[in-house]
């Protein structure tokens, strides 16, 4: 073979280069430097050094191999790109091969390739690849290969990278115009599947540069050509931007749509794009969509599709609504949000799909429906705007809105769900709102609500940590109270019947951090009730808890999370800073100006101390009942709280004072003196400490001897128990000591015996025949009958039995006995 100069003969051997890496027969890949090889002024050259790197991703071996060479894998050979730096190599050779399209697709194909791995994408992205790729996107190609292949790659970058990074490269005016400009294209002159998936896919990025504050949507018109396509089929008023589209309700006609919502829901985000919402109908548009579905909207549509893009409608709407409040007013939303909720729930038939990420939930009911119409609701009532919100109380909100937490309320009953514990926190979330310092919209709450709202109280508190959303639906509900009851007398008078005081109670016992703090800041508002006090007072919790004993050891768990000195009685340990937290301990004297609060008053917002104080203000601090010594050492730091606060406030002025300027004599004169009442006051709450625990002591010591003394009772008695078992010993060895207690006996017999002598009447003896026993008597009695001749009568004939009362009249008459008993005569017998 012959070669005409050296240029064929390189190319020759470029080509058997070639040929053996796609044969795989070499021991190890020689990366050869592409920079140089890709500035050889030939097309040739370039399409085969790239057709070399597309072979590196060849899994196949060759049928048949080399003799004398092993195969080198694939997965090497792959590696070795990534090693030597070959991505960030083609990304720059871009430039060579701008003009050029057969070479530049070449390239394309082979970054394409390389854009899988992730280190070869961070290689691509440090040379500016996505900048780059975008820029020749609307180059002409009448294959369609450049977009379709720059488009795959910016879309690995984006996967295999920081998001980022190829956001920033994609933000400048000339790629969102690129982007735009082919977007356009596509969506006019497309007709073919695979032209509408591409479309879509450029719509994505399109939505991810547009999540960039930065990036000049509104600059380069792509924001209102996205809007107008968005209200396209809802608004239907003609519009040059669109001219020539027409809509095919197809699958991917169906995800653009899609699509064109979500980047409404981000462009809401951009003040500079709030004029373009405003002016190409985007509220109307979206309002569409806020009625019941029946059927369809658009015949096109399957009900599926339509419940999607119902709910991804209003879903939107809730990002919209808030930057468009005139809009939303002049297009009376909020009717048609109650209407709209009203339906939701209605009795009328309605099998929702459930079947996209907004359906979640759904499936079977209108809940879907009623989550977003009421997220809707409550990011325009937190504008607190006072249009809004006296546009929807006019119109029965608050009612409806009773209506539609008994609904959910009801349906948790039957199965607890997320959903449903969204409902009902967006609901009470919204009430809270409307009834905030307002008396009427408070009274209108009152007994139906604070009807609702007890049950939420009574929740198990194993629900709190289920992970379903709980804790969201207690705080929302314990919000509802503070802002639709407090204030109204009467719905504070129907709370506390309902024996609400307690229940809070029992919520603050949980001592559930998140809870304390709000539960504590409901009962100081709940003392201007003089009802709320007694019932704090007679309140018991587990273990027969009293209020004033909870309210203590909150207060000491508060102090050991804020790093409070104590000792292990509960005493104060520094005098100068008795109640000063670790971190204002820690922190240094910063001179602020008048009108910012410094680190004392700030600690009175941020823990739940001053609340402790408040209540027990109200409470008093005498009398409490259920309270230990350790609770009496807290309630004095208690007690002297304001002032040691005081203490700190005046500590600070001083700090300050120094840290800038020197005082004068008098001025310093006076704060020495206010430092010395703040430590004064420190002294005499130790003090008070001390007593108390010596008064402790003192009755410890006195229980202790009353304990002792009970102890010593008990010897006297036992030793009479000893003494009278050691005399019944005695007596059955003793036959003298038996002589002397039966002398004993009879002389007791005697002396308990009627001293009046019965003329000839009966002997009885004491003594019992027979007896061969040395021990005393036992509890053996024997009865004999006294004759008649000395008794008047037989013991038979007396009457012994109960009579029964004659009654006359309704008036009881007694029954005189005619005879008398006869007199009976014990004798004591011993028993063996």
């Amino acid at each position: 073979m012959k070669f005409s100069c050296e240029k064929d003969l390189f190319l020759c051997s470029l080509y058997f280069i070639s040929y053996l890496l796609r044969r795989r027969v070499f021991d190890d890949v020689v990366m050869i430097d592409n920079s140089y090889l890709m500035r050889v002024p030939s097309s040739q050259v370039k399409i085969q050094i790239c057709k070399c790197i597309v072979s590196f991703y060849n899994m196949e071996l060759p049928q048949k191999l080399l003799s004398g060479y092993q195969p080198t894998s694939a997965s090497y050979k792959i590696q070795m790109a990534e090693v030597g730096g070959l991505a960030e190599t083609l990304v720059l050779s871009l430039a060579l091969v701008e003009n050029q399209l057969i070479e530049k697709l070449w390239v394309l194909k082979a970054l394409q390739h390389l854009s899988i791995s992730g280190r070869n994408c961070g290689l691509m992205v440090k040379a500016q690849a996505a900048s780059r790729l975008c820029l020749y996107l609307n180059g002409a190609d009448p294959s369609g290969q450049l977009v379709f292949r720059s488009s795959d790659i910016l879309w690995n970058l984006l996967e295999n990278t920081s998001k980022e990074d190829v956001v920033n490269q994609l933000s400048t005016l000339e790629c969102v115009h690129a982007l735009k400009e082919v977007f356009v294209d596509l969506l006019l002159h497309g007709f073919r599947r695979c032209d509408y998936q591409l479309r879509n896919d450029l719509l994505v990025i399109a939505t991810l540069v547009a999540e960039n504050p930065a990036v000049p949507m509104v600059e380069s018109g792509f924001a209102e050509l996205l809007i107008v396509l968005a209200t396209f089929t809802e608004v239907r008023l003609p519009n040059p931007l669109v001219k020539g589209f027409k809509l095919t309700y197809s699958y991917e006609d169906f995800e653009m749509k899609k699509l064109l919502f979500n980047v409404i829901a981000i462009l809401s985000k951009d003040p500079s794009a709030a004029q373009l919402l405003s002016e190409n109908h985007v509220m109307p548009a979206l309002l569409y969509y806020v009625k019941p579905n029946q059927r369809p909207g658009f015949h096109e549509w399957s009900a599926a599709q339509y419940e999607e893009l119902q709910l991804h409608a209003i879903a939107v709407l809730a990002s919209v609504a808030p930057v468009l409040v005139d809009k939303y007013l002049s297009c009376q939303a909020n009717t048609l949000l109650l209407v709209f909720l009203e339906w939701c729930i209605g009795q009328d038939p309605f099998f929702g799909q459930g079947n996209s990420f907004h359906g979640t939930g759904g499936c079977g009911n209108k809940l879907a429906q009623m989550r977003y119409g009421l997220r809707v609701l409550r990011f325009v009532v937190s504008l607190y705007d006072d249009a809004v919100n006296i546009n929807l109380c006019d119109q029965g909100a608050i009612s409806q809105l009773l209506d539609i937490l008994k609904y959910a309320a009801n349906k948790s009953e039957e199965k607890e769900s997320t959903l449903l514990l969204e409902i009902q926190a967006d609901t009470l979330f919204i009430l809270s709102v409307l009834c905030d310092n307002d008396l009427h919209r408070k009274e209108l709450f009152s007994c139906e609500g604070i009807a609702i709202l007890i049950p939420f109280f009574k929740m198990d508190p194993k629900k709190l940590y289920s992970g379903l959303g709980h804790n969201c639906l207690l705080l929302s509900a314990l919000d509802c109270l503070w802002s639709c009851v407090i204030g109204c007398y009467i719905g504070e008078d129907y709370f506390i019947e309902k024996q609400g005081i307690f229940l809070l109670l029992d919520l603050l016992a949980l001592k559930e951090k998140n809870l304390c703090n709000i539960i504590l800041g409901i009962l100081v508002e709940f003392c201007d009730n003089p009802k709320t006090t007694l019932h704090m007072s007679i309140w018991r919790g587990k273990r027969d808890q009293t209020a004033a004993n909870l309210l203590i050891q909150l207060w000491r768990q508060e102090e050991l999370d804020l790093g409070v000195k104590r000792d292990r009685y509960g005493m104060i340990v520094d005098i100068k800073k008795p109640i000063a937290t670790s971190f204002q301990r820690q922190q240094k004297v910063i001179p602020v100006p008048a009108n910012c609060p410094t680190f004392a008053i700030m600690e009175i917002s941020e823990s739940i101390r001053a609340k402790i104080y408040s209540l027990f203000c109200k409470l008093g601090f005498e009398n409490l009942p259920g309270l230990s010594t350790k609770d009496f050492v807290t309630l004095a730091i208690i007690q002297r709280y304001i002032d040691f606060k005081v203490g700190e406030v005046w500590s600070e002025i001083c700090a300050e004072i120094k840290e800038e300027f020197r005082p004068v004599t008098s001025d310093e004169r006076t704060l020495k003196a206010i430092s010395k009442v703040s430590e004064g006051i420190g002294r005499t709450v130790v003090a008070l400490q001390i007593e108390v625990l010596k008064i402790q002591q003192e009755q410890k010591i006195q229980e202790e001897e009353k304990t002792y003394k009970e102890i010593q009772a008990t010897h006297p008695q036992r030793e009479l128990i000893n003494k009278s078992w050691e005399n019944v010993m005695t007596q059955t060895s003793n036959y003298e000591a038996l002589k002397k207690a039966k002398r004993l006996q009879k002389i007791s017999i005697e002396a308990s015996g009627s001293k009046a002598n019965v003329q000839n009447g009966p002997v009885h003896s004491t003594d019992i025949k027979k007896l061969r026993t040395t021990v005393g008597p036992g509890r053996l009695v024997t009865v004999e009958s006294t004759p008649r001749q000395y008794s008047g009568g037989p013991l038979a004939v007396a009457d012994h039995a109960p009579r029964k009362a004659a009654v006359f009249k309704g008036a009881l008459k007694k029954i005189k006995r005619d005879k008398t008993l006869d007199s009976v005569k014990k004798k004591s017998v011993p028993v063996e």
